[in-house]
Parts: structure tokens; sequence; C-alpha cells
């Protein structure tokens, strides 16, 4: 773990209130943790609302940067992204700059709170990858009518993530961990987790590790989800399975995370800055109190935490809880936090706050060039094109450019689908039309002089957007078959 201490050795922690309701619960976290016996050095920066205003589109200011840089600890409220102006979301734009590759979102059944879940002992926590998958937020408008986000998917992040899921398993003395992937359908990206997770399983033989399809996941967390301990899955998937688990508990009110990375970690409550409630000590803070316990344990404040997390626990079963939970007999945020405070040192009857170790960060090989090939040919290439002709037109009209070339049209494909030649498929096509061309000798490498010569002839008749190489790398191919394509 990572921190730094202060000339008066208190260790230092950058906090970012936040907006909306973030300036009232962090403060109500760090009520409580300074109750605690914790001393903390504190530098409150900003970064959210009231920086996009500034005109920083990024919403994260170089002073808050320079801090975090300094601190490598971050305790924040939720950060707003206004609609009509700045650009990137806040939130994102720091896990990515600091490289937090781990979000770890732990849900549990609290006492006290009632849903359709009480009494099954749901106890589990998300892993999910955090700065690649679609939130590289790479995207274009191929056509006017037509858009594209690229999804990334690494074996190098996929090897940090998958190591940090069974260390928070180790960490936590459980005994299971699941990867959650669509890796059915998206076989190269979501297949990638998948193969990376079977290949590591073995290093940590005292697990129970499984795989399942992530639709069927979000099923089985509805129908038994005290079956899963440790989940571990890709950054969409994980953003949307946390939030239905928060669900089973309560809500987004009792969800904390962390933003792990090898430098920096970055602390926060799953929810958002709710303004309709900013002001009215009505929120619930237990979501950043409980983000507060994972930060100090990163801190090495293991004592601290628990006692913490104690009193969270025996406020709640000794009927202390906001209007979220229930309007009736609900009490205001500060109230709740002064009932947390009042039970430092109490444990409640009916839970048990679970042991842990810190959490080994895993060490992974930085080299750009992760993964290193044997060998590797182009065998075609794969070129977009907009146009409102037929599948059959724009076949026919390819198929003469490629006469007398190396190349030969094998397929186009809409949306997916192959739609030429001798489709059967009933596409109801838009003017997007991938165009695979590949060599009528397999055995050779395609130079890039040659695929030029072909793109040329294309661009001559044809608007094209995009192109990628078709590989087969260590003999296998590095590219998918659309749907209907032999």
């Amino acid at each position: 773990m990572r921190y730094f201490t202060n000339q008066a050795g208190l260790k230092r922690v950058t906090v970012i209130p936040g907006d909306g309701v973030g300036p009232e619960v962090i403060a109500a976290a760090r009520r409580i943790i300074e109750a605690a016996g914790v001393s903390l050095a504190w530098e409150e920066r900003q970064a959210g609302a009231s920086v996009f205003l500034r005109g920083l589109p990024s919403g994260v200011p170089p002073e808050t940067i320079s801090s975090i840089h300094e601190t490598r600890v971050v305790f924040k409220g939720p950060l707003a992204t206004p609609v009509g102006f700045g650009e990137k979301s806040a939130n994102v734009t720091l896990r990515k700059l600091f490289e937090t590759y781990g979000n770890i979102r732990p849900v549990r059944e609290m006492p006290g709170v009632i849903t359709p879940f009480s009494g099954r002992g749901i106890d589990l926590v998300i892993v999910r990858e955090n700065v690649e998958d679609l939130y590289a937020g790479i995207e274009h408008m191929q056509t006017p009518g037509v858009a594209q986000c690229l999804k990334l998917i690494s074996r190098k992040g996929c090897e940090k993530i998958v190591r940090l899921a069974f260390e928070v398993a180790v960490a936590e003395g459980r005994r299971k961990v699941a990867c959650a992937t669509k890796a059915n359908i998206m076989k190269l990206t979501e297949g990638l987790l998948k193969r990376t997770f079977e290949e590591i399983a073995p290093e940590y033989p005292g697990l129970e590790t499984s795989h399942i399809i992530v639709d069927n996941c979000a099923h089985q967390l509805v129908r038994e989800p005290e079956q899963f301990e440790v989940i571990v899955t890709t950054n969409m998937n994980g953003d949307i399975l946390s939030d239905l688990t928060s669900g089973l508990i309560g809500g987004l009110g009792f969800a904390p995370s962390a933003n792990l990375g090898s430098e920096v970690a970055i602390f926060e409550a799953v929810h958002g800055t709710a303004p309709g409630y900013a002001g009215r000590d009505l929120i619930n803070p237990t979501a950043v109190i409980l983000s507060g316990v994972m930060l100090l344990r990163h801190l090495d404040e293991h004592v601290a935490a628990s006692r913490i997390e104690n009193a969270v626990f025996a406020a709640l079963e000794q009927g202390a809880y906001t209007r979220d939970v229930r309007a009736s007999g609900s009490i205001s945020m500060t109230a709740f936090t002064d009932a947390v405070i009042a039970r430092l040192g109490q444990k409640p009857e009916r839970c048990v706050v679970r042991e842990h170790r810190p959490i080994r960060l895993p060490e992974v090989d930085a080299a750009a060039d992760f993964v290193r090939a044997r060998s590797r040919r182009t065998v075609g290439f794969d070129v977009f094109i907009e146009s409102a002709v037929t599948p059959d037109e724009l076949g026919r009209s390819l198929d003469r450019l490629a006469v007398e070339t190396p190349l030969r049209l094998k397929m186009i494909s809409n949306r997916g689908t192959k739609v030429y030649p001798d489709s059967i498929a009933l596409t109801d096509c838009v003017d997007h039309w991938r165009c695979r061309f590949v060599l009528r000798d397999p055995a050779v490498d395609l130079a890039d002089p040659v695929l030029f010569s072909l793109l040329q002839r294309v661009a001559a008749e044809h608007r094209w957007m995009h192109l990628e190489k078709l590989a087969e790398i260590d003999g296998a191919p590095a590219y998918t078959r659309a749907q209907g394509e032999d």
C-alpha cells in the first residue's frame, strides 16, 4: 500500500468534497474517523461541477492532480458532469489519470435494513476492471447514422484485475471467486478475461473458481445471491452488476467502493450527487462512511476501521436509519452520524465484521508489449465503407476493383451479419458496410503496398472511414467471422 506522511507524521490524504450532497457526507465520515481516534493530514482540493464552470473540460484542476501525486490517497465525494458543458466525467478522469485499474465494491446485508433478501446472508465483493473496455470512451460517428465505440480489452489489464480479485479473496478469507463475462458472444475481448482467469486460477489452489456468463450472473444474483463471494468482471459489466447488488441490500446509500492502482488509491461511495437533497441533512452517509473504512484499512488503521464498521452496524441494528430505508422513524444525516459516533466501541449482536488482511497488490510486467507473439502475418483487411447501395451492388463493384490484384473480396457484412455473397439473412441494412478482403494465396504475408494499392482503387469509387488488418498470431486467426461467414 502506498501512502505518505507529513512532517508531523500524519498520513496525508487528498480529500475532494464533491458536488451535491458530497460535502455533507464527506464531512460526516471525517467526523467519525476523527472520533475513532485517527488523525489524518487532510488536503482539501476541488473537482467536478465547480471546475467545469471555470472552463476546465476535464473537471480536475492542476492543483488537485498535484496533490494526488504527492499523497497517493484520495477520499472523495460524488462528482457531477454537467450536461451541455464540460467533456469527460471527472470521476472517470481521476480513475484513468492515476491508473486505478481495480474497482472494489463490497456488498453485504445490513442489519435493520429490511429488503426482500433479508436473512439470506448476502456478503460478496464485485471486483471490476476500471480503466479500459468501452469506458476507454473511444467513439466515432462512422456515418451520419452509425456510431462506433471501441471495446478495448488488454491481456495486461485482465492479468491485473484477475490477480487483484484473487488477492481480495485471500485478504478477506473468502473461498470462492467467479469470473463473469460475455465470452460466448465477444470471444476475443470478453474471452480474453475468461482465458486469463482460467490460466491464473491454478496459482490459487485454495480457492474455488468458476466462470459464468454475465447475464446468467445477473439472473443468479437475484435468485440466489448468497452463492457468490467474489465476482471479477470487465468494466461495464462490473458497473451494472455492482448497482444490481447494491439494490439487493437496500440501495446505493449502502454501497462503498475503492479504486485501487499500483500507485494511487481513491475511495468513494458508488452513489451520485443527489442535488435535490443537497443541504437538507437527509442523505444516507453510510456508503461514504464505509468507503472511509476501506480508506483506513488501506492506511493500515485496521483497529479504527473495524471499530467504525462495528459502530455502523450497531447503529443500524439498534434502529438508527435515514429516510432512504423508510420514512417512518427515520433520522437526519447528522443524527445518524452522531449515532455511529456514540456506538464506537460497541459491536452488533446479529452480524460480524469480517477480518481483513492487507491486500497484496499484484506485480505485473510494466512493458507495453506485455504479450509477445512468436509469429504473425497479415492475411487480409477489413475496410468499412459508407454507401446507400444494395449489398449486391456494392459487392459487384468491389469484386471488379479487386480483379487482377493479390486480394479477393471474401464477404460483406452489415452490423455483423454477412449480406454478400449468397446471403439468406433478412438484414435491415444501414449505410455502414464491413468489406473483407483476403489474399488469394493464403501462404503469403500481405504487404502494405499491396493493401494500399487496392484501398486506393476502392477510395476512388466509395467513401471509406475505417481499416482493420486481419492478422494470424501464432498460427491462429486474430479476428472474428461475421454471422453467416464460413
